[in-house]
């Protein structure tokens, strides 16, 4: 069986075609999913999609009529697929639940670490043999405060590495994680971390009730100087209301690596093409924004796991198998 993949970055094709080889042929393509991509899929059973793939009415309706019956999606993150009109059509989902913590935590830090520190400009800078240090003092991070939103896996692996720089901690989630209370962070309400931290971490997921949880009121009650990094879904900030705080000159530095409309925009060229979003144009004007592409997962561990979750997910579906990963189940 030939299987479709939609979205394959460059360095990722050889590991699919590497952990494929004996089970399934793939075809690797680095076009996404969408409404004028979808007819491509006509006659594979199988097709394995990016979250930037879109996966609404339109183009599930496609792919069912095109012969379609299973969508290996390659992320954890599943909020570009409309899953009751999957169930609807009869097609199956699944997702990766689990890879590599560190990959994301360890490129939220270095997120941070970045706009503190000014490296980007003090890059620029050397490479035009200007050494001056005018502009680029940071301040430590020992001492200070950290505030991660999410202490799941993810937001565990940060609050080490924060702990580990001798940062206070506080912590906002639906529930406790012992590890992190054994770390000595202290749980509090948002809103209180949003007061009280010097460096804030996005790392939930992105639900209905999670929606632009950093807004303009959330934005407001935070430092002046305080950093702010989202390596995790962009829909959780509401941007335009972070644009309206850094034009009044508020925060340290911002570090994002996803952005609530990039769908269409990262991991594609767009350099040669005049910039439509008006927002993202105004906000990487910033000197204390750093934006990068969604990019924190892009190990060769967290990739390589990955893959090798969603060939398991492929061959749980060709031996009628059901495991964790199953978002919408064959019918």
């Amino acid at each position: 069986m030939e299987i479709l993949a939609f979205g394959v970055q460059s360095d990722e094709k050889p590991l699919i075609q590497k952990a494929f080889a004996g089970h399934h042929d793939v075809r690797c393509l680095d076009v996404f999913l969408t409404e004028d991509t979808a007819p491509i899929a006509a006659g594979h059973e199988i097709i394995s999609t990016s979250v930037n793939c879109g996966l609404g009415h339109q183009v599930l309706q496609t792919l069912a009529t095109g012969g379609t019956q299973m969508i290996a999606q390659r992320s954890t993150g599943f909020n570009n697929i409309d899953l009751d009109v999957a169930e609807r059509l009869g097609m199956t989902a699944a997702r990766v639940s689990y890879y590599s913590p560190y990959s994301v935590a360890e490129f939220a830090w270095t997120l941070g670490m970045a706009v503190n520190r000014r490296i980007v400009r003090a890059a620029i800078r050397t490479r035009d043999f200007d050494f001056r240090l005018d502009g680029l003092m940071g301040r430590d991070m020992h001492g200070r405060t950290a505030g991660v939103l999410g202490t799941g896996k993810i937001g565990e692996a940060f609050t080490r590495i924060a702990h580990g720089f001798g940062m206070n901690l506080l912590g906002w989630d639906v529930t406790e994680n012992p590890a992190c209370l054994d770390l000595g962070m202290k749980y509090v309400p948002k809103e209180q971390l949003f007061a009280e931290s010097d460096l804030i971490t996005l790392h939930v997921p992105l639900m209905p009730e999670t929606q632009r949880l950093i807004d303009a009121a959330a934005l407001r009650t935070m430092k002046d100087d305080a950093i702010l990094v989202n390596s995790s879904r962009g829909g959780l900030i509401d941007t335009a209301a972070l644009v309206d705080q850094l034009r009044e000159g508020r925060f340290t530095g911002v570090g994002l690596d996803v952005y609530e409309a990039e769908a269409g925009l990262f991991f594609l060229d767009k350099s040669l093409e005049a910039v439509e979003d008006d927002t993202l144009a105004r906000l990487v004007t910033f000197p204390n924004v750093l934006v990068t592409s969604h990019q924190a997962y892009y190990t060769v561990d967290a990739v390589g796991q990955i893959i090798d979750t969603t060939l398991a997910n492929v061959l749980d579906y060709t031996a009628g198998r059901r495991s964790d990963n199953v978002l919408v189940p064959r019918s």
